[in-house]
């Protein structure tokens, strides 16, 4: 199956810290852009007129943080609603959220992780119909990184593989996410990226994290990104071939034009594969 992406190239997340400069002089190698909805639904005046310009002119995707997928708390249908609205006044290319919940009668604010059980693997899936009900089109999960595997009857790649074609949803592969889950739990970050469904892939997060001790990451998206996660992204490209990639950073966040160097690897890893042999190009 020839998977279709809903934007391509490579794409940065927003934060109003440079929303300015971005409108003002937009960059040439950022190809799409990615916004949180619930830190923009409600906002106004001249950061919602600045948010209102770019999307008139570059292609978004939205990415949620309080959708809950895995809460025991109902769904907050208005909650939804409100980003259904928000999806058709600024024309977002797709909808995703984390593999995970937030909230048990209030939020909790940090993303927790669901059981990888069976049971769980039915009730997520049956939220994620409902909310896809709602938005009047399909999203894409992302797996999330973890620090405990609470009740856990299966292992984590098919616990979302099983949540993907119950809920016959898309995939935001986040490749970073990968990488720290496989040195906390200790398994091969390759060998999971593999068995991950390539035909749903939406698109894909790169970020950094921070390492609390030899054998323990926090996924923190407030550092730049390592080599190991760059080599990941490349063994990516080479199992699926090329899909959408965007950059993380949520924390320590460096001038735009730091940012922008950690874009242009992107492109650079974008460019160094071969799609007509499956393998890299050598520059000359």
């Amino acid at each position: 199956m020839i998977n279709t992406f809903p934007v391509h190239g490579v794409g940065l997340g927003l934060r109003r810290a440079f929303i300015g400069p971005l409108v003002e002089k937009p960059p040439s190698n950022i190809d799409f852009y990615e916004i949180a909805p619930e830190n923009w639904i409600k906002i106004g005046g001249r950061y919602g007129k600045q948010l209102r310009a770019l999307t008139e002119q570059f292609p978004f995707v939205a990415h949620g943080l309080s959708l809950s997928l895995g809460s025991p708390d109902p769904l907050d249908v208005k909650f939804i609603r409100d980003i259904r609205d928000f999806i058709k006044l600024h024309q977002i290319k797709v909808y995703t959220e984390h593999l995970s919940y937030c909230s048990d009668g209030g939020h909790l604010y940090d993303l927790m992780p669901i059981p990888f059980t069976q049971q769980a693997v039915e009730y997520v899936a049956e939220r994620i119909l409902h909310v896809q009900d709602i938005l009047g089109q399909q999203i894409a999960i992302e797996n999330a990184s973890y620090y405990a595997a609470p009740g856990k009857e299966m292992e984590e790649i098919d616990f979302i593989n099983a949540v993907i074609k119950k809920a016959d949803c898309k995939l935001l592969v986040d490749i970073n996410n990968i990488y720290v889950n496989s040195v906390n739990h200790k398994y091969s970050a390759e060998e999971f990226l593999k068995a991950l469904p390539g035909d749903r892939i939406s698109y894909a997060h790169i970020a950094g994290h921070y390492n609390e001790a030899d054998d323990i990451i926090i996924d923190s998206h407030g550092a730049n990104v390592i080599d190991p996660v760059w080599q990941l992204l490349d063994k990516a490209y080479d199992n699926f071939g090329l899909f959408p990639t965007l950059l993380e950073r949520d924390f320590n966040i460096p001038p735009l034009p730091e940012l922008l160097d950690e874009v242009h690897l992107i492109h650079q890893a974008q460019l160094n594969y071969s799609p007509q042999s499956g393998q890299k190009r050598v520059a000359k």
